[in-house]
């Protein structure tokens, strides 16, 4: 029986095979040696040093806080918030884990059944890295860049290894949790709470921390703020995942599934609104730290009360909006065409919102129909609301058919809305700007600052950089010098119509007015600054010069090149800054003594340490003594009496015997003021247009001004019982009146002025030189 035959085909292609998996083994494993030595003798040496994160310093933003402790301002290109791995809470590290890096306690820094998974994605042709742990991450984020390729996954790789190697699990979980960025500028969870949901780690519930927890990922497509629904599937992957490893039970999955989240969409918010105080403290620091002061974790404390600037603040807004809305609605900020589709229309008009500038609680909103009785709108949300009733007020006169075009509200015109009560309204952003600040009247230290009505509109702080005509609140301080010379609050002043020559005035001829046109003949010093007598003020300066006036108010820190050598000077014709009115009328408050307004309480640096800090006085020096303390207390008495009978007599309201203060109103009614003090609080409001147009004619600084002031005294005194003076050793009382000892016995000195008009003294009043015709003032 014969063999049978070979096949030799069979056993070419088998031999083959072999032949050709030793080939394939051979290049394997030259192909190993060659990139194990790669990585042993190139990479290895090569990698970069681990000292920036075994002696780890992240960016600490600069901080500013109140008095109190609320924080008011961050500056710097992260918010970042460091929280010890020892204080992260033990649900947060489990949801991260649970979708990053499940097995990170497991692994050496590469987990390599993960690594294979992705290896097969990435080797058809996707670049999908769904293999990096932690470990990896923390090796991307300090040493390497984003770039996609393989020569730098290597280096991830082998710095992951390192990592290991040098740093136990927990370390490099805190450096992961603070450095990793999360969106909205925020790193680190610590600073995502705070963005999201404006409260620490330590308060987040399970469902917010597994909305945290799915960002690593993709910061942009799974922002909660920016991409909702997006937000919320990548949650539930989370969930799902913590879930599937017992980290939490079906119930609280379930709980955290269904849970409403409110997700801030406003980015960081602040204790309190005190925007114009935190740029003035961050521009203190970088004078002195530059760059530096972004970067180091200080933080300023300033001498502002949270209380007082919540109740500045919220008196600010709302007196400046009834003053909006008593001169009218001016029409939607714009109009869009709104397309036919849904979701065109829908796109259409998140761009149109999205242009519009934030103002809080006044949301921009888009109009879909108009009835007679009922406007629909859409919020920046997607939501529709309907407004009707008295939520139409404001513009009731733009539901006419017959208003005109650019008010007239219709479809696709863009509009604000506010809710109060549980009701909404149409407004508008206001216009006109206004002011606020108080001080310690013996310290000097801020309580309270508002630059303007909204900082997200306009950056310029009234306070410290308006420079604007006072009005009659200026008058306080021309009576106080008439004290020094021998004038009393019971000086008669001819109050009839009084004609100045042009070599009097310096220039033309002038006629003085009173504001509502009457003269009462012979008053008293006393009645003509609370009834604001603008005659009479002129009367009292001419009589003690112009000159000495003019010397008397560099006394109280006004800059004396800004007013006027001229009689107008005491209508107010000069400029003065908010902070320098509230800084003079302190000399009143506190018995005469110069104070340096300040707002920065001290500074420390990243560690704790104190870098600077301010030693306020706890009293008054004598060399800060500026005018006699009778004067302080004769003038003080007239203010009072301005706060009870007179043009600020709106005060009595806030039932204290110590409020005195002074209205004050520009030429053509463009400023309006009202400076005061009590209890130890000196304050000043303000109001006006940048463009200096004017308030309106039935506009005063009673009006726009004393509101503001009145609304946040009634706060800011609540803990502060009333301060009586005492009397001044040299003062007698003559009548009733408080006079300077030296003067009792010249009764001359108690007359002013009572001879007759001039006939044919013309009711004009033309412009001396280098101001502007003072007509009423108040």
């Amino acid at each position: 029986m014969s063999a049978s035959p070979i096949n030799l085909s069979k056993w070419l292609t088998r031999r083959n095979a072999i032949r050709g998996f030793i080939v394939v083994g051979a290049a394997a494993l030259i192909a190993g040696g060659l990139l194990l030595a790669y990585l042993l003798l190139y990479v290895a040496p090569n990698l970069p040093s681990l000292e920036v994160i075994t002696d780890y310093r992240p960016k600490i933003p600069l901080r500013i806080y109140t008095a109190d402790n609320a924080l008011i301002g961050e500056f710097g290109e992260e918010h970042r918030d460091f929280v010890p791995i020892k204080d992260i809470p033990e649900m947060m590290k489990k949801s991260v884990l649970a979708i990053e890096d499940k097995r990170f306690y497991d692994h050496n820094g590469i987990d390599w059944r993960r690594a294979l998974g992705a290896a097969r994605a990435n080797l058809g042709g996707a670049m999908r890295q769904g293999g990096s742990t932690i470990t990896m991450q923390v090796a991307r984020n300090f040493f390497l860049t984003r770039e996609k390729f393989y020569g730098r996954k290597l280096n991830e790789v082998m710095l992951a290894f390192k990592i290991e190697a040098a740093l136990s699990k927990e370390q490099i979980l805190e450096l992961y949790m603070n450095q990793i960025y999360l969106g909205q500028r925020s790193f680190g969870f610590g600073a995502a709470s705070q963005v999201y949901f404006g409260k620490p780690l330590k308060d987040l519930d399970i469902a917010e921390m597994a909305m945290l927890a799915g960002l690593p990922q993709n910061p942009a497509r799974h922002n909660p703020a920016v991409n909702p629904k997006r937000a919320k599937q990548r949650q539930h992957v989370v969930l799902k995942s913590m879930r599937d490893l017992n980290y939490i039970t079906e119930d609280q999955y379930q709980k955290a599934l269904h849970e409403t989240l409110h997700v801030s969409h406003r980015g960081q918010e602040f204790d309190t609104h005190a925007e114009y105080v935190a740029e003035l403290a961050r521009q203190v620091v970088y004078a002195q730290f530059k760059e530096d002061s972004y970067t180091k974790g200080i933080s300023v404390y300033t001498t502002i009360l949270k209380a007082d600037q919540n109740a500045a603040y919220e008196s600010v807004r709302r007196n400046v909006l009834n003053y909006d809305q008593r001169h009218g609605y001016r029409g939607p900020e714009a109009f869009i065409t709104l397309p036919a589709t849904e979701e065109e229309r829908d796109d259409a008009i998140e761009e149109a919102l999205q242009r519009r500038p934030g103002s809080d609680r006044l949301i921009p909103a888009v109009v879909l129909e108009v009835g007679a009785k009922s406007v629909k709108v859409q919020n920046p949300f997607g939501e529709e609301i309907t407004i009707s009733g008295d939520g139409l007020r404001l513009a009731a006169n733009a539901l006419s058919d017959k208003a005109k075009d650019g008010v007239r509200l219709r479809p696709g015109a863009v509009i604000r809305i506010i809710q109060e009560k549980n009701s909404w309204s149409i407004t508008q952003v206001p216009q006109v700007a206004a002011a606020f600040v108080s001080i310690d009247s013996v310290t000097g230290g801020y309580h309270a600052m508002v630059g303007g009505f909204d900082y997200n509109l306009q950056k310029f702080n009234h306070v410290t950089q308006a420079w604007r005509q006072p009005g009659s609140s200026i008058k306080p301080f021309v009576y106080s010098a008439a004290l020094e010379k021998g004038f009393s609050p019971a000086t008669l002043i001819n109050d009839v119509p009084l004609d100045l020559t042009g070599a009097e005035t310096g220039n033309e001829a002038w006629s003085p007015k009173n504001d509502d046109g009457k003269f009462d003949g012979p008053i008293t010093m006393r009645t003509a600054l609370a009834e604001s007598k603008n005659v009479a003020s002129v009367r009292i300066l001419r009589s003690i010069t112009v000159p000495y006036a003019h010397n008397y108010l560099g006394k109280f820190g006004f800059d004396l090149a800004k007013h006027p050598k001229n009689l107008t000077m005491a209508l107010g014709t000069g400029s003065v800054t908010p902070a320098q009115l509230v800084g003079a009328y302190s000399v009143f408050a506190n018995g005469g003594y110069t104070v340096e307004p300040y707002l920065i309480a001290k500074i420390v640096d990243g560690s704790g340490k104190i870098i600077s800090e301010a030693k306020p006085r706890t009293a008054l020096p004598d060399d800060a003594r500026v005018i006699d303390p009778r004067n302080a207390f004769v003038t003080d008495s007239m203010l009072r009496q301005v706060t009870r009978t007179g043009t600020g007599a709106a005060v009595a309201r806030l039932g204290r015997p110590d409020l005195a203060g002074k209205t004050g109103t520009s030429s053509d009614a463009i400023d309006g003021w009202f400076a005061g003090y009590g209890g130890g609080i000196v304050a000043v409001s303000w109001m006006g247009y940048d463009d200096s147009k004017s308030l309106g004619g039935k506009e005063f600084g009673s009006s726009v001004a004393l509101p503001i002031w009145i609304d946040y005294m009634k706060v800011a005194l609540q803990s502060r019982p009333p301060q009586e003076r005492q009397v001044p050793a040299g003062l007698t009382q003559v009548d009733g009146e408080w006079l300077y000892d030296e003067f009792t016995g010249d009764a001359a000195r108690h007359t002013l002025d009572m001879d007759d008009v001039p006939p044919g003294a013309e009711n004009v009043a033309p412009q001396p030189a280098g101001t502007t015709p003072p007509p009423p003032a108040n």
